[in-house]
């Protein structure tokens, strides 16, 4: 295929703010990318380049699928913690955001941000950053997990959803339910998916206890996508409606909308909260209400509490297919905003 220019310098905070034609084209480059590992046109668009990595929370997937992206497409990623660094913050003298980010443009071809949970005081904190970045940078500015959304992971979800269902994903229908869990996550992922799949014209339930709305903003663009679409958008709280006859399972938790006071992550609080819903946990019980669904998670899966071992570990999940597509993606992404060719 040809290979467009037009996203060079782009950034990417969110999938909602991509043109839909051009989510297709890095979902094509991704599966060529997955196709022809290491003899793509595009392997060494990154040659002799750099991407820096700003991580201000840790990570399994995303540092290693990240560094070896950067790797296959013949660059270096540079993993950076902003707690070794001089950074500017409330409490302590350093350089700004404006000052950071023109210093970086001179050094790396693209800046990706992972900010979430406890490294932020309030929700949305970690968005502000990156846009700010984006903003004064003028290299294009990736989030790899941030408060608000999760693009890659979002563009890996529908990739696998796509190898099992047909590129053609419209009227197929998805659950995305919370469950109980002691991790506290964040709503990056599961936000960023009711977003892609509803743009792909995805059936979306979402399923919930009263207490755990997401962010309006967020529900009223899911909304938007399936009006435009022509397909239903459902908001239940009953633990079992949404499982019947959906083709995936979504089952993943996520913090209160109460979560942060006075500037701080209340962890312990909402872990307690959130075991409590022992009924909310994707089951046997549940899953034979389905047709036959496929199981994804953007992982760490809280087997036992979120779904259990049966289910995580079986022939219709596929949250290891998903994992590794996240490289594939962002092999597209790198190379078709910060790239050569």
């Amino acid at each position: 295929m040809e290979y467009p220019r037009h996203l060079k310098g782009k950034d990417l905070i969110t999938t909602q703010e991509w043109d839909k034609k051009d989510l297709d084209i890095v979902l094509d480059v991704a599966r060529e990318f997955k196709e022809n590992r290491f003899n793509h046109p595009l392997s060494k668009s990154l040659l002799n380049k750099s991407f820096f990595m700003f991580f201000y929370n840790p990570s399994v997937r995303t540092r290693q699928s990240f560094e070896v992206a950067a790797t296959e497409l013949g660059g270096h990623a540079l993993f950076l913690e902003p707690k070794s660094m001089r950074l500017k913050t409330e409490k302590t003298a350093g350089e700004t955001v404006e000052d950071a980010a023109n210093v970086m443009s001179q050094y790396a071809v693209g800046l990706g941000i992972r900010i979430l949970e406890d490294a932020i005081p309030y929700y949305g904190a970690g968005d502000n950053l990156l846009r700010e970045y984006a903003k004064y940078g003028n290299i294009p500015v990736v989030s790899m997990a941030h408060d608000k959304y999760h693009p890659c992971q979002g563009l890996a979800d529908i990739m696998g959803l796509q190898n099992h269902l047909g590129k053609d994903l419209k009227g197929k229908k998805v659950l995305l339910t919370w469950a109980k869990g002691a991790l506290v996550r964040s709503w990056s992922s599961v936000q960023e998916f009711l977003l892609i799949a509803s743009r792909f014209g995805m059936e979306v339930t979402l399923a919930h206890p009263e207490g755990y709305d997401l962010d309006p903003e967020v529900i009223a663009n899911v909304k938007k996508n399936a009006e435009e679409n022509g397909v239903d958008f459902k908001i239940t709280h009953d633990v079992k409606e949404g499982y019947e006859g959906v083709q995936v399972v979504y089952s993943r938790n996520w913090m209160s909308p109460n979560a942060y006071r006075d500037g701080k992550l209340q962890k312990e609080e909402e872990r307690e909260k959130a075991l409590k819903f022992k009924e909310w946990i994707c089951d046997e019980e549940k899953w034979k209400l389905t047709d036959n669904a496929l199981f994804i998670h953007p992982m760490p899966v809280d087997r036992g509490s979120e779904v259990t071992d049966e289910i995580a570990s079986s022939k219709n999940s596929i949250i290891y297919e998903i994992a590794g597509n996240r490289l594939h993606v962002q092999k597209a992404v790198m190379a078709l905003t910060m790239g050569d060719f």
